[in-house]
């Protein structure tokens, strides 16, 4: 399904585009109220159920959303967070970062101003999935210093870019 196929219903800067894979499904399900309860519109890019689904598949629907500007940020989930990372990464203007803790979380909005949040389902526990992405959501890019370092980074995009 192409971005354009998934219907807005709020502005891209209070969307959050949110998917798993079957091994992310249950965290995904749990992680759901805490966007409205934030005033956050989810863009559920699936899955519905816990049948096999190639994170891949998943953390690109999630990536095009936030690359198109259809979507401010985005989280992937799938059995360890790094698989869904690394896809989403391939995504001209994203920056994906796997997260299992607040510092981890902090760091990689405040210094890289990660736009995609990659979660490990079976790796963290629901409290542990629920302070990293809060903490995620909460924290501001910081500016600055990073800033240089971010345009670097957009560089080696930008070089290897075909």
């Amino acid at each position: 399904m192409a971005p354009e196929d998934y219907p807005a219903a709020a502005p891209a800067e209070r969307t959050v585009a949110l998917g798993a894979d079957h091994g992310g499904f249950r965290m995904k399900e749990l992680l759901k109220p805490i966007f409205a309860e934030l005033g956050l519109e989810v863009r559920d890019c699936g899955v519905t159920d816990e049948s096999p689904a190639d994170y891949p598949d998943i953390a690109l629907r999630v990536a095009e959303l936030v690359a198109f500007g259809q979507a401010s940020r985005g989280v992937v989930i799938d059995g360890a967070g790094a698989g869904s990372a690394i896809a989403a990464n391939k995504v001209p203007g994203i920056r994906a970062a796997a997260c299992y803790d607040r510092a981890s979380a902090r760091s990689s909005r405040e210094h890289n101003d990660a736009n995609v949040l990659a979660l490990g389902g079976r790796l963290l526990t629901p409290a542990q999935a629920e302070e990293v992405l809060r903490t995620w959501l909460a924290t501001p890019f910081a500016g600055g210093r990073h800033a240089a370092r971010l345009r670097k980074i957009t560089e080696i995009e930008k070089r290897y870019s075909h």
